[in-house]
């Protein structure tokens, strides 16, 4: 069977590198480990992995830093696996240069989910020509011809709503924060302005259709972000 990615598996904890590593290898990743950071910062030079999975409580250098020192020459993505749910330290570890965090204890298929959504990323980014048009469920979105569709019908979007929609979706999957949709759509003048962005995914919502309780589409992520959803197979 051929590996689709490889994977840095970082954590102090050998029955969670254990559980991982079997998960893995049966959807043919290669799996690579690490138990501290000061190992995961080597292995991510040495390894060339395609996604670096992360745990924050290591013990020697906190997560964060070594997100810090692997971003001074690397973006291979890395998605955090933690215990740490408080909303400060979500935040930290996605400005540090993480592209997304997951909360222990996790589903397997969510995380398997957010996996496939950063291969996708890293394909992407690394192929000649960006993407165009990309569905989620039963949206469409167009950004060369700008339209959107749901279900077949076309919705109505104003231009911030379209590229805070566009945003989302070609990222789905991953927490995008608060400041990153910011600066990318308002500018960097506009990094704080929160509420300003509460009201534009307020608008999108009413025009998905989509209930902020149980969301198809939009989800929040308090104090963090939000993330378009994704089918989980």
């Amino acid at each position: 069977m051929s590996s689709l990615a490889r994977i840095l598996v970082v954590d102090d904890e050998s029955q969670i590198r254990r559980f991982l590593r079997v998960a893995l290898e049966a959807h043919a990743y290669e799996v690579v480990e690490a138990a501290t950071g000061l190992e995961a910062v080597q292995k991510a030079a040495t390894e060339s992995p395609d996604i670096i999975v992360l745990d924050l409580g290591l013990p020697d250098i906190d997560g964060k830093d070594v997100i810090r020192r692997i971003r001074e020459w690397s973006q291979t993505p890395v998605l955090v696996l933690s215990v740490r749910q408080d909303e400060t330290e979500k935040v930290e570890a996605l400005d540090a240069g993480a592209q997304d965090y997951v909360v222990k204890p996790f589903g397997i298929k969510e995380l398997f989910a957010r996996v496939r959504a950063l291969l996708r990323d890293r394909t992407t980014a690394t192929g000649t020509t960006a993407q165009a048009v990309v569905e989620v469920g039963e949206l469409r979105i167009d950004v060369s011809a700008h339209t959107v569709d749901l279900a077949g019908r076309p919705l109505h979007l104003t231009r911030k709503e379209f590229d805070v929609l566009w945003m989302l979706a070609r990222n789905a999957g991953r927490i995008i924060t608060h400041k990153a949709l910011l600066v990318e759509i308002w500018g960097k003048a506009h990094e704080q302005d929160t509420q300003y962005l509460r009201v534009f995914i307020r608008q999108l919502r009413q025009k998905l259709g989509d209930d902020p309780a149980n969301p198809r589409y939009i989800m929040n992520e308090p104090g963090v972000g939000y993330r378009m959803l994704e089918p989980i197979g």
